[in-house]
């Protein structure tokens, strides 16, 4: 009998049924790995060229001249045909030649095609050239741990997401001991380019990369890598040459899904206000990109709030002959009171429920947390500094670090510094909750930044919210609406005139969406409400419809957060994200083949139809400016923050009361569907970028 259930199921597992179905590669990554991504025009032709575009002008850093000398001259280059070349030109551009590439930073989806892109490019030259992928990252090029990328390998990863290929890292190449020890690797493996796929940070490495090899001819070439959507190059004109990174239209798509689903639930199960943090540390694309793709009804927007100011603040302090420095910039109390606002609109339309999405890196523009932040990470920085150790191991546990800004506040401690730490920072950072006070003194990233990752945003926000929800219902300010019909039917049923009762407990009797009067706080006072207007007697019970009318309009607020991060940069890239990084490996392969080197690989008119897309090389050293990290200025690329005068944030403004259905019955969510990569209803760009493009 045993022998015959292990044949049975001998027999199930070897059924092609069973193969089929738990097999690890499905029809979906079949048709992925076989889809072939769209060419820009230009690569259709046999040689190329670059021509020099010096009427793009940048803001060059004196640092940055300084530091990347070599280099900081690049100009913008277009890759244009190169059919013209000289015979030996052409016999150059099609040598023999060793490639390396490595992935930088957080992975996002596309970055496997920038790979195949480089790759088809260069075997379509010379077959006998050779790729090499750095495993883990940098920490691969610095310790020469490598692999060659063939055919099964790339065909293998084609239009997948993730960057498991060859993995990444974070390791940054910031001293010269690292720098000669990428350049033996290099030498060793007798390169002559390298390819760094990353964020602004991964790009600033390229740079002093390509700064340091250009004595050995070996070339560097950034690829621009981010969900976040932060690395964005306009020139001093306003001209934009890079509109978006890969990686982010797949993210918001993914986020934007799962918002949507959110939105679905919302609206059916009415009891819960969705809460949302998607990525975005210092800039708010991803939350304005997802607040298009699902019209969640608020979306809070970073730069906005930065941006803002209390006219009321200011008019007092004029009044007085004083400026009030507070009233420029959102405080985490203004928030709160804004987000209630929202929720208590739509209660009184009976709309107890919403979506609310807003980014991780929301407290970096609130004033106060915005102080701490500073404060904080000036105290670490010297700490570390004046006593040659690390702070967070001198002060493991939260009691040993407030007790040292004690010590401070009061100038006990590293006296002759200047009192950073006052007495009013002091009470002020002991009223936040106490997870929040170890949220803001974690320890900082590699690059010296806070780490809002770790902090629960939306806890420490809607902890406020709810805290000032109940004094507004206390105030009576916070009910949920009753719909008219629904007040007529139940109390004719109970042979009840609804007109009557309705003036005496209602502050809009003739309202669509009838809203409980704000004195009535309670059964009580109801009924002293009914009393008044003679419907019962002091001593005659509340009628039964009366009581559950009262009960609907009790609002329970219920909120269930979410984070949406790692899996939207994990997704498999979207049908532009496909295109659009294949593409940028193939402009990576051209800019090599022609002799450039500090460039940036991108494409000009991003925002526009595929057709109009152009190859260009952005110089990296040009986008370079100083800012403090770990305490000390470095030479970074800036991140870009979102334009409140561009044609996307100006229609965000003028379409989110709409969003909000504070005044209709009818939500106006939108689904935007899975992440797919080809297909008819496919949209082709963000929806940011499709509006700017205007």
């Amino acid at each position: 009998m045993e022998s015959l259930n292990i044949k049975s199921l001998e027999s199930l597992l070897n059924h092609p049924k069973t193969i089929h179905v738990t097999s690890d590669v499905n029809t979906e990554t079949i048709e992925r790995r076989a889809f072939s991504p769209k060419k820009i025009k230009i690569f259709s032709t046999r040689y190329t060229s670059l021509k020099d575009a010096p009427e793009f002008k940048f803001g060059v850093n004196q640092e940055a001249e300084k530091a990347l000398s070599d280099i900081v001259n690049n100009h913008v280059q277009f890759i244009v045909p190169g059919e013209d070349k000289s015979e030996s030109a052409k016999a150059s551009f099609s040598i023999r030649r060793n490639i390396g590439v490595f992935f930088s930073g957080g992975s996002a989806p596309g970055g496997h095609n920038v790979i195949s892109g480089l790759f088809d490019e260069m075997k379509k030259y010379n077959p006998d050239s050779r790729l090499y992928g750095f495993l883990f990252g940098p920490d691969g090029l610095l310790e020469s741990k490598q692999v060659e990328i063939t055919n099964s390998l790339v065909d293998a990863y084609r239009n997948m997401g993730g960057f498991s290929m060859i993995k990444t890292g974070r390791t940054k190449i910031d001293s010269k001991h690292k720098m000669e020890a990428a350049l033996k690797t290099c030498m060793e493996l007798k390169l002559d380019a390298l390819v760094v796929i990353g964020g602004d940070d991964s790009n600033t490495n390229a740079a002093f990369l390509a700064q340091y090899f250009k004595g050995s001819g070996i070339k560097v070439i950034g690829v621009p890598k981010t969900i976040d959507g932060d690395i964005q190059v306009k020139t001093n004109d306003g001209e934009m040459l890079c509109a978006i990174s890969f990686g982010f239209h797949t993210a918001a798509r993914a986020f934007s899904q799962n918002i949507s689903n959110l939105t679905t639930d919302a609206g059916s199960d009415i009891k819960y206000w969705h809460i949302c943090k998607v990525m975005g540390r210092v800039a708010s694309h991803l939350t304005l990109e997802c607040a298009f793709q699902t019209h969640a009804n608020l979306s809070l927007i970073g730069e906005e709030l930065a941006d803002y100011t209390d006219q009321k603040r200011i008019e007092k302090a004029k009044e007085k002959g004083t400026v009030d420095y507070n009233a420029y910039g959102m405080t985490l109390r203004h928030l709160s009171r804004l987000i209630c606002d929202v929720i208590v609109r739509r209660a009184a339309i009976g709309k107890n429920y919403g979506v609310i999405i807003l980014p991780e890196g929301i407290l970096e523009f609130i004033n106060e947390i915005q102080v701490f932040i500073i404060k904080l990470n000036k105290i670490i920085a010297d700490y570390n500094y004046i006593h040659d150790n690390d702070f967070h191991s001198s002060f493991p546990a939260l009691a040993d670090k407030l007790e040292y800004l004690r010590r401070l506040a009061r100038g006990m401690a590293d006296k002759g510094q200047f009192p950073i730490w006052n007495l009013r920072d002091d009470d002020l950072f002991n009223q936040l909750p106490l997870f929040f006070q170890e949220g803001l003194l974690v320890e900082r990233d590699t690059h010296g930044n806070f780490q809002f990752s770790q902090v629960k945003t939306e806890k420490i926000v809607m902890d406020m919210v709810k805290e000032y929800l109940n004094v507004l219902k206390e105030q009576g300010k916070y009910k949920i609406g009753i719909e008219h019909s629904y007040f007529k039917s139940l109390m004719e049923n109970a042979n009840m005139i609804p007109d009557k009762y309705a003036r005496a407990i209602f502050k809009n009797p003739d309202g669509a969406c009838l809203i409980i009067k704000e004195s009535i706080i309670s059964l009580k006072t109801m009924k002293q409400a009914l009393v008044s207007h003679d419907l019962i007697s002091q001593d005659e019970p509340l009628p039964a419809p009366i009581i559950t009318i009262y009960k609907k309009s009790e609002p329970k607020f219920k909120t269930q957060t979410h984070f949406y991060g790692y899996d939207g940069r994990g997704s498999d890239p979207t049908h532009f994200d496909c295109n659009y990084s294949y593409n940028l490996g193939m402009i990576a392969f051209h800019l090599i083949a022609n002799g450039a080197t500090g460039q940036m690989a991108a494409i000009r008119n991003l925002e526009k139809k595929f057709d109009k897309w152009e190859p260009i090389g952005i110089p990296i050293a040009k986008l370079m400016h100083l800012e403090e990290r770990n305490g000390k200025m470095q030479l970074v690329i800036e991140k870009t923050l979102v334009d409140a005068n561009s044609n996307a944030f100006l229609v965000f403004k003028a379409l989110r009361e709409e969003w909000l259905a504070a005044e209709s019955h009818q939500d106006r969510y939108r689904r935007p569907g899975p992440v797919r990569f080809m297909g008819d209803s496919e949209e082709d760009r963000p929806i940011t970028l499709m509006l700017n493009s205007i």
